[in-house]
């Protein structure tokens, strides 16, 4: 199961919000998927627009570990800075966006009980981005969305592959 929403907003201060949200079943426990994605260095394995993570401190897990994520979206190339907000094991991981494009984004991670009473997990990517005028601003959001959401769709079927094949 894959499922995908996009939506805008104003932000409260005239600059249009873009809303991403994807997401995926794998089938492992919430635990064991949890196990993966915890170590945030490991996602430009499963992230193709990650190229590379520089931790920005001796902290490397938890809500306040702060790194530089190297990104590449066609041409367009970019370090992310980001802040881990929250953080709560087997459950979900928050960060801030405090670099070119700023914003939130989560990781959730929701068991779900299937018919053969083996737990699956609803793993759910949801980002709310806001571009600067330089990248056209809610021009820029709104071209950029369906081109984010078909990436990380696409990062979360290698997820689900790399997860399910440990």
């Amino acid at each position: 199961m894959a499922f995908l929403t996009l939506t805008s907003n104003d932000n409260g201060r005239g600059l249009l919000n873009s809303r991403i949200e994807v997401g995926i079943d794998i089938d492992r426990t919430p635990q064991e998927v949890w196990a993966y994605v915890q170590d945030i260095s490991s996602h430009v394995e499963w992230m193709a627009d990650a190229e590379a993570i520089r931790f920005l401190g001796t902290q490397t897990h938890g809500a306040g570990t702060s790194f530089e994520c190297d990104t590449k979206v066609g041409p367009l190339r970019m370090t992310d800075i980001m802040t881990v907000t929250s953080w709560e094991d087997a459950s979900r991981m928050g960060v801030r966006h405090e670099g070119v494009v700023t914003g939130e984004g989560e990781f959730t991670l929701t068991p779900i009980d299937d018919a053969a009473s083996r737990t699956t997990t609803r793993f759910t990517w949801t980002e709310e981005l806001v571009f600067p005028i330089w990248m056209a601003g809610p021009v820029g959001a709104a071209v950029a969305r369906p081109i984010l959401a078909a990436i990380w769709r696409r990062n979360l079927a290698r997820l689900k592959t790399r997860v399910e094949s440990l």
